[in-house]
């Protein structure tokens, strides 16, 4: 028996799986509204589709 499920319960490893896929799509979601809300330049400039939309400033 590993450490975690000890100390928790093979029950509650089970039913905590089950959350999975939707805490997924609520920290997907959050995500995108905090690209939505804050400096999102800034954010998705490291996605590569994104990334060829902002052109870099060129300093001479």
């Amino acid at each position: 028996m590993s450490l975690v499920s000890k100390l928790i319960g093979k029950r509650y490893i089970y039913q905590s799986l089950k959350y999975v896929p939707s805490a997924g799509l609520y920290g997907a979601t959050g995500f995108t509204f905090l690209c939505y809300f804050t400096d999102w330049k800034l954010v998705l400039q490291y996605v590569p589709y994104y990334n060829t939309k902002f052109p870099k400033e060129v300093e001479e």
